[in-house]
C-alpha cells in the first residue's frame, strides 16, 4: 500500500511533467520576402501597321514547247537548266520530207506560171490579129484565151500559197524558244517520234522579273476599305500611285526584297474568304552568280497598311494570352501588380509588338518572369530599358526612368535577383498570414 508522501510526490512529477506543454507558444512566421520582377516602361515610337502573309512565287510568262509538224527528232541543240533567249534553236526535226514537199511545190509555181505566160501571149496574139483584121478571130475564141488566162492566174496563186504552207512546215521543224527564261529537261531523247500541237518536249519560264501571289483574308481586307473610306489611308492604286509589298524567303531574316502590288482580283474566294493579290518583284542574276528566286517558292509576305504613326510597343514575351484575351500585367505606384487586358496589332522586327488599346506611355510593365506574379501580388520592381531582339530601343524610354536604371538589360537579366526561399510565396501572395498546415493543435 502506498503511502501518503510517495502519492504526493508522484502527482508533484505529472504537474511538473505537463507544465512545460501548456507554456510552449506556436511559432511566428515571417512574412514572405517580396520576388524581384524585371520592368520597363513601354516604346514610343512611330511605326507602320502592315499584315503578314504566306505567298507563293510564280513566272509571268510559262510556255510548253510543243512541236508545229510531225516528224522525228534528231537534234536537241540546248543544255538542260539552262537560261535561253528568245529565237535559240532547241529541237530539230527530220527536216528531209518537208524540204521535198516544198520543192514539189515550188516547182508547181514554176510549171503554172509558164502556163500563165503562154496564156497571155496567146490572148495577145489572137487581139492583135483581130485587131489588123477585123473579125478574123471569132469573139468566141478571144473568150476562150482570156479565161485560160485567167484560170492560169488563179492556178498559179494557189499553188504559191501552197508552197507558203510547205515553207512553214520546213520552218517549224526548227523549234526554237518563244520567250527568254529558263528551259527545263528534255521529255524525249533522240529519233523520238513528235507528233504536231500534242507532244510535250520542255517548258520554259521567264525569270525576271518574278510574280508573287497571296490570299488576303477578308477582315484584313475590309479594314484596309474602311481605312480608306475615313480619309486614313490613301486609295494608292486608284490614284496610279505605287503599292509598295515586301517579300522574304525561308532562310531570310525580315522581308529584304521590295516590289509592288499590280494586280488585285475582282471578287473573293467563296470557299476560303480570301481575295487573290499579286506582287511583282525584280530577279536580277547577279555577276557570275544564280537568280535568287524562282517560279514555285513558298515566300513570306509584309503588305504595309496605312501611313506611318506613333505607336505604344512592349516585348512580345510581356503579353500574356487567355483563352484568347491579350493582356500584361502593370506595377502601380504602391508595388502592386495589376491585370490590364490590351489589343495588339503586329509584331516588329526587334520584337517589339503594337499595343493599341490598354496600355499607357508612363506605366511600368513586367517583362520577365510572368509566372512568379500574380494579380494583387506586392513584387520589389527592378527598373530597366524596354529590352528588344537585335537591338537596343531603351534610350527611347530612357528619358523618363530614374538614372539608377538607365543600364542596358542583358540576357540574364529576367533570371536574376529571384531568391530561392521566396519562390513558393509567390504562390499564395494574398494570404501571408495564414497559419501553416503543420501547426499543433492544443
Amino acid at each position: 500500500m502506498t503511502s501518503p508522501f510517495c502519492s504526493r510526490l508522484i502527482w508533484l512529477c505529472a504537474t511538473m511533467a505537463v507544465l512545460p506543454g501548456c507554456a510552449r507558444r506556436t511559432p511566428q512566421i515571417a512574412p514572405p520576402e517580396a520576388v524581384t520582377i524585371p520592368v520597363s516602361k513601354p516604346v514610343v515610337r512611330e511605326v507602320t501597321d502592315f499584315v503578314d502573309f504566306t505567298g507563293r512565287t510564280d513566272a509571268i510568262q510559262s510556255v510548253d514547247i510543243r512541236p508545229r509538224t510531225t516528224g522525228y527528232l534528231v537534234k536537241m541543240p540546248f543544255q538542260e537548266g539552262a537560261e535561253v533567249k528568245a529565237g535559240d534553236l532547241l529541237f530539230v526535226i527530220d527536216p528531209r520530207p518537208y524540204q521535198a514537199q516544198l520543192d514539189q511545190a515550188i516547182g508547181q509555181v514554176n510549171l503554172y506560171q509558164a502556163q500563165l505566160k503562154l496564156a497571155r501571149t496567146t490572148l495577145a496574139r489572137d487581139r492583135a490579129i483581130n485587131y489588123m483584121t477585123p473579125n478574123s478571130i471569132s469573139r468566141q475564141q478571144i473568150d476562150q484565151d482570156e479565161a485560160a488566162v485567167e484560170e492560169a492566174d488563179a492556178r498559179v496563186k494557189a499553188y504559191e500559197k501552197n508552197k507558203e504552207v510547205y515553207r512553214l512546215n520546213r520552218e517549224f521543224t526548227n523549234v526554237v524558244a518563244p520567250i527568254s527564261g529558263m528551259v527545263s529537261r528534255r521529255y524525249l531523247t533522240l529519233g523520238n517520234l513528235v507528233n504536231q500541237d500534242q507532244t510535250l518536249l520542255t517548258t520554259i519560264v521567264s525569270l525576271d522579273p518574278i510574280y508573287a501571289y497571296f490570299d488576303v483574308d477578308e477582315p484584313t481586307l475590309l479594314r484596309v476599305r474602311k481605312a480608306i473610306n475615313e480619309g486614313k489611308m490613301k486609295a494608292r492604286r486608284a490614284s496610279g500611285l505605287r503599292v509598295p509589298v515586301f517579300m522574304g524567303l525561308q532562310n531570310e531574316a525580315g522581308f529584304p526584297h521590295e516590289g509592288t502590288i499590280n494586280f488585285v482580283n475582282n471578287q473573293l474566294n467563296p470557299t476560303t474568304g480570301s481575295l487573290l493579290v499579286r506582287g511583282i518583284f525584280p530577279n536580277p542574276k547577279p555577276a557570275g552568280g544564280v537568280r535568287l528566286l524562282s517560279p514555285g517558292m513558298f515566300v513570306r509576305i509584309r503588305l504595309p497598311i496605312g501611313e506611318p504613326h506613333s505607336a505604344i510597343l512592349v516585348i512580345d514575351r510581356a503579353i500574356s494570352s487567355d483563352q484568347g484575351i491579350k493582356f500584361v500585367y502593370v506595377v502601380d505606384k504602391d508595388n502592386k501588380v495589376e491585370y490590364r487586358r490590351v489589343t495588339t496589332t503586329a509584331l516588329q522586327d526587334d520584337g517589339l509588338r503594337v499595343v493599341t488599346e490598354g496600355l499607357k506611355p508612363d506605366e511600368w510593365v513586367v517583362v520577365s518572369g510572368l509566372q512568379q506574379v500574380r494579380p494583387r501580388m506586392t513584387i520589389h520592381p527592378e527598373q530597366a530599358p524596354m529590352p528588344s531582339l537585335g537591338r537596343n530601343t531603351g534610350d527611347e524610354a530612357a528619358p523618363t526612368q530614374p538614372a539608377a536604371t538607365q543600364a542596358t538589360p542583358t540576357q540574364a537579366a529576367p533570371t536574376r535577383a529571384i531568391p530561392t526561399q521566396a519562390a513558393p510565396a509567390a504562390d499564395q501572395p494574398a494570404r501571408p498570414t495564414s497559419p501553416p498546415q503543420d501547426q499543433p493543435k492544443r
